[in-house]
């Protein structure tokens, strides 16, 4: 009987392991933390063994394939010996694409990833097809395949997921943006992170799709150097050569394969960055058959998505906004850029290697203040503190709202879009935006 050890026992781990039990293998599940009581429990269910808070070698090394959990980085010690011993390491993801022929809407870029995905996703639900959702969002595809499979996956994929795939295919590929990210994963090197954005490519045939954001400097210089086989459907905010979804004259349009358009008013999601967003999920449902009036319903009443650009509460007469999955320098220039009044912004965290030179005109025009919230700011005071905009240094997001209230004024909206991961202060990016809505709720 082949042996699969899984490393790390969160969703998509727990996922792998019940799957590779379901389809006959040894399996051994091991996390160097502590298991969340419900991944355990789904664990014994299913008589799968596992350890936590240490990995045993001897239990490890005698794997023929390794699948590992995307959150544990290439230098990690035991993957370091795993790769000495040349034992295969796969994601998830690949193991779970193995066992079924289910159609593979994959979705990835630095930014709007979750929002694109789930309005793709909602679409789909809108049309009656029969889909799920999985990645970075949703249960695991793996666990899906498992025990609940769909004809249908609707797919985020973080660069850490696709570093770990190989003969996995997506039958409609989306790739929203290139921009730095995670650099401190990737040896503070840009190109190794392109290239696993663009390993979204790798396998697709001629049936199958590719959607891209024609604007992007990157996307477009990375295309030349790949033979894509897919048909291309290429996209931006107006209309250029090449692009077949657009604006234009206040229309939301789509040429192929299908011509669609509606008013881009009608549009649920507001904001430059969401443009892309709506035009590259209604080619993926263009693609996929659906029909016009679907679609159009779909795009003007999706209610968005939880920690992006959410709307809290006002108190005071200040608008309190929720941007918490903002971890990256490029997501928070676009919350900034799509603000209407004064800012007082929130930023800070576990910083990635990040270069804030793009975001500081839209700092000097559009903020009031700034509160830094990380348990180290000296990169941001460094960058920001000669702007001549009154700042704030905070270390907990209780200190960072007290900070906010006293800052802003009426009329004004205070945004947490940090630029930063938040493994800091954080578990995760929810739990800094949970902190925020429940705070602000308070005041």
């Amino acid at each position: 009987m082949k042996r699969i050890v899984i490393l790390g026992a969160g969703e998509s781990g727990t996922g792998a392991a019940i799957l590779a039990k379901k389809e006959g293998f040894d399996v051994f599940v091991s996390d160097m933390s502590k298991i969340a009581p419900n991944y355990k429990q789904m664990l014994d269910e299913r008589g799968i063994a596992w350890e936590e808070g240490h990995h045993t070698e001897t239990l490890i090394l005698n794997a023929a394939e390794i699948i590992k959990s995307p959150g544990i980085p290439d230098t990690a010690p035991m993957i370091r010996k795993v790769k000495a011993a040349g034992i295969p390491i796969i994601s998830e993801i690949e193991f779970a694409g193995r066992y079924t022929r289910s159609k593979m809407i994959c979705i990835t870029g630095s930014n709007g990833k979750t929002t694109t995905t789930s309005l793709i996703y909602h679409i789909f639900k809108t049309a009656g097809y029969d889909a799920g959702l999985a990645g970075n969002i949703g249960h695991s595809l793996a666990l899906q395949v498992a025990e609940e499979p769909h004809e249908y996956y609707i797919i985020e994929l973080s660069s850490f997921q696709l570093d770990n795939m190989y003969d996995f295919r997506a039958n409609i590929a989306v790739l929203l943006n290139i921009t730095p990210d995670h650099l401190d994963r990737y040896d503070f090197e840009m190109q190794y992170y392109v290239d696993a954005k663009m390993r979204i490519l790798q396998n697709q045939t001629e049936e199958d799709a590719f959607i891209y954001w024609n604007d992007d400097p990157i996307i477009k210089r990375e295309l030349e150097k790949y033979d894509i086989k897919a048909i291309q459907y290429p996209f931006s905010e107006l209309k250029e050569k090449g692009s077949i979804g657009y604006i234009e004259a206040g229309q939301y349009k789509l040429e192929k394969p299908t011509p669609f358009n509606m008013e881009q008013e009608s549009l649920s999601l507001t904001g430059r960055h969401n443009i892309y967003n709506s035009l590259a999920a209604g080619l993926a449902g263009n693609i996929a058959g659906i029909k016009k009036e679907v679609i159009r319903k779909s795009l003007s009443d999706f209610p968005g998505v939880e920690h992006r650009l959410e709307k809290v509460c006002t108190v005071r007469g200040v608008q309190y906004v929720n941007d918490s999955k903002a971890t990256n320098v490029d997501a928070c220039w676009y919350a900034l850029d799509s603000m209407k009044t004064k800012v007082v912004l929130i930023i800070g965290g576990k910083d990635k290697g990040n270069d804030y030179a793009p975001i500081k005109p839209l700092v000097k025009e559009k903020c009031s203040a700034l509160v830094y919230l990380g348990a180290d700011n000296t990169k941001l005071h460094e960058n920001f503190d000669n702007m001549g905009i009154p700042v704030r240094d905070t270390h907990s997001m209780r200190e960072c709202m007290e900070a906010c209230y006293e800052l802003a004024q009426p009329g004004e909206t205070v945004l947490l879009s940090p630029c930063c991961a938040s493994f800091d202060l954080f578990h995760n990016m929810e739990d800094r935006g949970e902190q925020f809505k429940e705070l602000a709720r308070s005041l």
